[in-house]
């Protein structure tokens, strides 16, 4: 009763926030959507499902963020209900420009007015255990039972587990990695890194630095955080571990006693205020710097970011690549570390608890995240059984909507991507945002210059656990 309460309460105040606010944009505001040119032809691979009875008439209604443009929605469908007849999939687009936070106010609006969905798209790990919580979302370990008894840890490169169950599948695939100037390290004498440590990384950001004043080119370009955003820039060396790689644990706790938050602090200090390797912060705030232009204007060297960039990773009209580009896997702590640990995003798609039709929506779900990613060729799929030659045509796919694709090293590109692997998931805690907060403005302090690496983690500590105290009243 008060789960429907809640979404009573919820679906009032989302039409009242739409007439009071414009709507809402991604987190990653600087990153555009995915886009790509015409799809690869279709895959070989298979799922290995065993075979069920045609459904008969059957109307799937699919709730995604996700507009036609970057998710080939006509093409997908189309293959889908030719390879299942009787079975017809309807497209929800909840918003055109692919703003997430616009489609999830109007998917929380559409749930709580028990409109007919099946199928519904989570964008974040957040927004995914939030809704889960609520009881949008179906449990699946049963389908999975019966359909393979497959392990999601094992079948794909995300685990979407929750609370020792599973309640969506992953889509597309997309960790961080680290793109660099090709052109640059040619002239250093560097090699394109295949498996590397962040001493490694400060490294050539070092040797790659050159010049002085407003002529400097930088080794390197760290994003953010200004205002509590893009914090990934503050837990570099936490993201690549298999478990514990946000600033709160799974239960909540705080995780700042990491030794590696402190590595991480000490890593930024290091490169900045050291080696005047990396762009400074307070240029980064003061002229508001973009990390595309600061990359494809060559004023840095290594951009350490997310592989939605492959869709631009060839240069945009608005900015074009003049120079080579190659890519590197999300560097290691300690070179007897396991490789391709990064953090990862992801589709997370899901059988809605409200469906009529709970077992044909999963069986579209298990498709969708397997032979469905490949049919889409507009992002990488997290699907663990995807080869190399599997790979390569999709790759081709989205270099092929860049401007100079010829200018990419497909090859380690390709490279990096298979040897990446996300990390456990860790569901957002409903304080999170506060400790992020507290976080960023502690390492403001400490990047300019305001406070010691010392005062800097103790701060983030003590003002951390008051926030999770003053939450659990």
């Amino acid at each position: 009763m008060r789960k429907q309460k809640w979404l009573y309460g919820m679906a009032t105040g989302v039409m009242l926030a739409g007439l009071l606010a414009g709507c809402g944009s991604n987190k990653n505001n600087e990153t555009a959507s995915p886009s790509a040119s015409p799809s690869a032809s279709a895959p070989s691979a298979s799922a290995s499902e065993p075979a069920s009875e045609p459904a008969k008439n059957v109307k799937l209604r699919l709730y995604t963020f996700g507009p036609e443009s970057t998710y080939n929605w006509s093409q997908t469908l189309k293959a889908y209900e030719e390879a299942n007849p009787g079975t017809k999939v309807e497209v929800v687009v909840l918003s055109d420009k692919g703003d997430t936070q616009e489609a999830m106010k109007k998917l929380d609006l559409a749930f709580a007015s028990k409109e007919e969905i099946d199928v519904l798209m989570f964008s974040d790990p957040a927004g995914y255990a939030q809704r889960v919580s609520l009881g949008m979302a179906e449990p699946l370990d049963d389908f999975i039972a019966a359909n393979g008894g497959y392990k999601v840890s094992e079948e794909y490169k995300v685990d979407t587990t929750l609370n020792g169950k599973v309640y969506a599948l992953p889509g597309k695939f997309n960790p961080w990695y680290v793109l660099l100037n090709k052109d640059h390290l040619d002239e250093a004498g560097l090699a394109v890194p295949t498996d590397w440590t962040w001493d490694d990384y400060a490294s050539y950001a070092k040797q790659l630095t050159k010049g002085e004043g407003n002529s400097k080119r930088y080794g390197t370009y760290f994003h953010g955080p200004q205002g509590g955003g893009w914090m990934e820039f503050l837990k570099l060396k936490m993201m690549n571990q298999p478990t514990n790689s946000d600033f709160l644990k799974a239960d909540g706790s705080s995780n700042l006693d990491d030794p590696n938050f402190r590595a991480t602090l000490e890593l930024r200090v290091k490169m900045e205020q050291e080696d005047k390797a990396s762009v400074p912060y307070s240029d980064i705030i003061s002229q508001k710097l973009a990390y595309r232009n600061q990359f494809f204007n060559q004023s840095a060297s290594m951009l350490t970011i997310g592989s939605w960039m492959n869709t631009e990773i060839g240069g945009t009209e608005s900015l074009p690549l003049t120079f080579n580009v190659a890519v590197a896997p999300f560097p290691k702590n300690h070179a007897g570390d396991p490789i391709g640990y990064a953090p990862v995003t992801t589709d997370y798609t899901a059988v809605s608890s409200i469906s009529k039709n709970k077992e044909e929506a999963y069986k579209f779900v298990r498709w969708y995240t397997t032979e469905g990613q490949l049919v889409q060729a507009k992002n990488v799929p997290s699907w663990s059984k995807v080869s190399n030659d599997q790979l390569t045509p999709i790759i081709d796919s989205i270099l092929a909507g860049t401007a100079n694709p010829g200018l990419v090293d497909k090859n380690s590109l390709i490279q990096t991507l298979l040897v990446s692997k996300a990390s456990e998931m860790i569901p957002a805690a409903s304080y999170q945002a506060e400790v992020y907060k507290a976080v960023n403005e502690e390492y403001e302090k400490l990047i300019l210059g305001q406070q010691d690496i010392d005062a800097t983690v103790t701060n983030s500590q003590e003002r951390a656990q008051q926030i999770i105290e003053a939450n659990k009243k």
